[in-house]
C-alpha cells in the first residue's frame, strides 16, 4: 500500500505522524484494525526514526526474509507429511545450509550501514566478521 509506505519512509517522526493521519483519513473505515494497530503501537514504532536512512531501509526491507521463506518452502512443499517434528527440523536445517551457500552478493551500502550500527550499538557487534562480507 503506497500510503503506508509514506509513513515508514518519512524523513522524520513528525512527517511520519502526518502521513499516518492521512492514512487514517483515507483508509480508516476500510482497514480499521491496521490503523488501530499502527496508532496503538506508535510509541514503539516511532523509535525507528532515530536511525539514519540506510539503517531504516535495512530494517524495513523484507525482500531478503521473503526470499528466504520462499526458498525454504521449495524444500518443504514437495513433502506431503513428515514422520516427526524432528524430520521437519532436519529438512529445514538442510534447506538453510543450502540457501546460505548462495548468499554471496554484498548488501547495498553495507560498510556505511554497519559502521552506523556500530555507533548505535557499540560493543555489541563483532565487526571483524561483518566487514568481511
Amino acid at each position: 500500500m503506497k500510503d503506508l509506505k509514506e509513513v515508514y519512509q518519512a524523513s522524520n517522526k513528525d512527517n511520519a505522524e502526518y502521513h499516518l493521519l492521512k492514512l487514517e483519513e483515507k483508509w480508516g473505515e476500510k482497514y480499521p484494525m491496521v490503523i488501530k494497530s499502527w496508532q496503538s503501537n506508535w510509541e514503539y514504532l516511532n523509535h525507528f526514526f532515530q536511525y539514519s536512512g540506510e539503517i531504516r531501509r535495512f530494517i524495513y526491507t523484507t525482500n531478503a526474509i521473503e526470499g528466504f521463506h520462499r526458498q525454504v518452502r521449495k524444500f518443504t512443499k514437495t513433502k506431503g507429511a513428515f514422520t516427526s517434528e524432528s524430520a521437519l527440523f532436519k529438512l529445514v536445517y538442510c534447506a538453510c545450509q543450502k540457501i546460505a551457500e548462495k548468499w554471496t552478493a554484498p548488501l547495498q551500502n553495507w560498510a556505511l550501514t554497519i559502521s552506523q550500527l556500530h555507533i548505535y550499538f557499540e560493543g555489541r557487534l563483532q565487526l571483524g566478521s561483518l566487514f568481511n562480507r
